[in-house]
């Protein structure tokens, strides 16, 4: 994380169109003919999707444009590698050639690994690390209706795999999806604690792609205008679910969250909060949210500067505020916002036990690939300290 940039390349890449407004659900049949000709689309869901009504109307409309249809709704919360082999053991079944995936980050995610599954005779765990992919997938849609994960426009897939009590990516430029709807009227009906946890993954993607190491002008510029827009939103849309202006601002500030940690990537938050989902099964939002707050306060001195501008976009600043000051106050105002939306701060709900820290703390100190970002380095002593503090 520097600021001077001219001798540190960067690259950014993201998904082919991306389609933004109330109600643009409603172009979607026009948008995919402009990719080309389908004749066989799977659906990617969940069921409380389902039961708006949503993908009944989807299937019907598709049926209209000339494509065949069906949906699944068989990917579990956080997906497991054995999960996305049955999924995709039924998808395969039967001709496909487009593959849309409508909901959560899950969703998104396990669509994305469809895609590129259905053109790459391999196994799923292949594929797991970065550039493993070799061929580009089947066309794929994307359309998220949680604010969370960015997936959308990422080129990164999430799963769990739980003999090794870890979460995994797989990180290529052939999951990046053809076309993206964002709809904000596919939010209202979202809850209050999958809109805390969702909103908290993505300002926490935003924050700690705009102090990692790989930060560039791209990312800085996608990350601060993420924070900015949760900041103001946020809480607004956890307390009136039906206000579309503030879940509107949620989904940009998500996509954009999404487009910074794909040009910066993600850091220590992340590496901790893999082993509390793959060991306890804590949804990736909530364990971020709790993460967070101490993962700053560990990195505070390296990044006060940085946090002063985050202050600025969050509009915590007034005056002219030194950088420690001002990082005070973000982090105080991520406290305030997990008490708030009543995200725990306190591993004990989750049935962990002081006794689990060493293990935690070990299975983190492999995640080299995000540790790597972190703007302090993190020893397994460190990280030990974090998750103590989750004990109060």
């Amino acid at each position: 994380m520097k600021d001077g940039y001219a001798s540190n390349p960067f690259m950014f890449q993201t998904s082919g169109s991306i389609v933004v407004g109330r109600n643009v659900i409603d172009q979607l049949i026009p948008r995919i003919k402009l990719l080309g000709e389908f004749r066989h689309a799977v659906i990617v869901t969940q069921p409380s999707i389902v039961a708006l009504g949503v993908i009944e109307q989807m299937v019907g409309e598709l049926k209209q444009a000339g494509i065949s249809s069906r949906y699944i709704t068989e990917v579990k919360p956080e997906p497991t590698v054995d999960n996305i082999r049955s999924v995709f053991s039924s998808i395969s079944a039967e001709p496909v050639d487009l593959l849309i995936g409508i909901g959560g980050g899950s969703v998104l995610d396990a669509a994305k690994i469809f895609s590129v599954l259905l053109t790459n005779p391999v196994d799923v765990q292949s594929l797991i690390g970065t550039d493993l992919v070799s061929q580009s997938g089947i066309p794929t849609v994307l359309v998220p209706t949680t604010s969370g994960t960015g997936s959308e426009v990422t080129p990164n897939a999430i799963v769990s795999v739980p003999e090794e009590e870890l979460k995994v990516g797989i990180i290529s430029r052939h999951l990046l999806p053809k076309l993206v709807i964002i709809d904000p009227v596919l939010t209202i009906s979202l809850p209050k604690p999958i809109t805390a946890a969702t909103g908290m993954d993505a300002f926490t993607h935003a924050l700690e792609s705009y102090i990692s190491n790989k930060a560039n002008p791209i990312s800085d510029m996608f990350a601060l205008e993420s924070i900015r827009l949760i900041a103001e939103s946020l809480v607004l849309a956890y307390h009136n679910g039906s206000d579309l202006e503030a879940r509107g601002k949620m989904l940009l500030g998500s996509m954009y969250g999404g487009m910074a940690l794909s040009a910066a990537g993600t850091a220590a938050v992340h590496a901790l909060a893999y082993p509390l989902g793959g060991k306890f099964n804590i949804s990736h939002g909530v364990a971020n949210s709790m993460l967070l707050p101490h993962v700053m306060a560990f990195n505070q001195d390296a990044i006060a500067d940085r946090l002063r501008n985050v202050a600025g976009a969050m509009g915590l600043q007034a005056g002219k505020m030194g950088g420690t000051e001002s990082s005070e106050l973000v982090i105080k105002q991520i406290f305030e916002w997990t008490s708030e939306m009543r995200i725990p701060q306190n591993l004990r709900e989750f049935g962990i036990s002081e006794g689990d820290v060493d293990d935690l703390a070990i299975a983190a100190s492999k995640v080299t690939r995000l540790l790597t970002n972190n703007p302090k380095p993190m020893d397994v002593a460190s990280i030990k300290t974090v998750y103590q503090n989750l004990f109060p």
